[in-house]
């Protein structure tokens, strides 16, 4: 099947692949944003360049609009074939391919080793409806960051992506100097693949990485009644999360003694929960 324009929904001439935006210029490689080296890094990340990979054209088209809305991906261009693939990594040259394994002419994970002889680096990221456990071992075994069984919300996408962005910051960031910073990378790239526990019915995952991000960002403890006036919740719903937090580890509580009354539960941020490994915030 022909590939599809990144910036309408004609397709391009047979045989070919069609990029986005500006023509196929290639974006900065590497974002900018707090690594495990710069924590307190910019806000704003340089580009990670998307180069989607699907034969269904209208499959592709949500895929674009998915990686569309998620900071600081923009998608370069689509490509429906296996070969229409090596020629957009070739002229785009992407930070991340987001392959289908199904694919017209090749199967998916055949183009990975013939990316890598010719000699690009770009990650891939499986997307595929294939579930055959023989699939899934020769992606790990092919180097995937990550494997995405169709069909799919855009909130299973937007989280994957997120991680996969965090872990090349600490990547790119990161300064060898020792054993210990190996290490560090390698725990992080682990902690990353990690499935993350569902959350408790009635709680809401946008209000979980609210109340994480808010933990992680303080400066010691906090309590329920500080985590709800800087969150904008209820002081019942931040304790609910924080309390979630400490149960499944992402969090360890102390006790702060008064005057008189019960002692004061404080929290503090010991790893993330939700899934995503959330940069600190940003200072002005």
């Amino acid at each position: 099947m022909t590939a599809t324009s990144g910036t309408s929904d004609a397709t391009a001439p047979a045989g070919t692949f069609a990029a986005a935006g500006t023509g196929g210029a290639t974006h900065p490689a590497g974002p900018t944003a707090a690594t495990a080296e710069n924590p307190e890094g910019p806000r704003a990340a340089a580009p990670i360049g998307v180069l989607v990979v699907d034969d269904d054209f209208m499959v592709a088209r949500v895929h674009r609009a998915f990686v569309e809305r998620v900071e600081p991906f923009r998608v370069l261009g689509v490509a429906g074939t296996g070969e229409q693939a090596l020629t957009a990594v070739g002229e785009l040259r992407p930070d991340l391919v987001l392959l289908d394994l199904y694919l017209p002419d090749v199967f998916g994970l055949d183009v990975i080793p013939r990316l890598r002889a010719a000699g690009h680096d770009c990650d891939v990221m499986v997307i595929s409806a294939a579930r055959e456990a023989g699939a899934v071992r020769g992606a790990v075994r092919q180097g995937v960051v990550d494997y995405l069984l169709k069909p799919f919300e855009f909130e299973d996408l937007r989280v994957r992506l997120e991680r996969y962005a965090v872990q090349r910051g600490r990547l790119l960031g990161t300064v060898v100097r020792s054993q210990a910073d190996v290490d560090r990378v390698l725990a992080g790239a682990t902690a990353q693949t990690a499935t993350a526990p569902a959350l408790p019915k009635g709680m809401s995952v946008e209000t979980a990485e609210l109340v994480e991000r808010t933990l992680r960002d303080a400066d010691g403890t906090l309590s329920a009644s500080e985590c709800a006036a800087l969150t904008g919740i209820s002081r019942v719903s931040a304790r609910r999360y924080l309390e979630y937090f400490h149960t499944v580890g992402g969090a360890e509580v102390s006790l702060r003694y008064g005057v008189a009354g019960r002692p004061e539960r404080r929290y503090r941020y010991r790893g993330a929960v939700t899934g995503l490994a959330l940069p600190r915030a940003g200072r002005p």
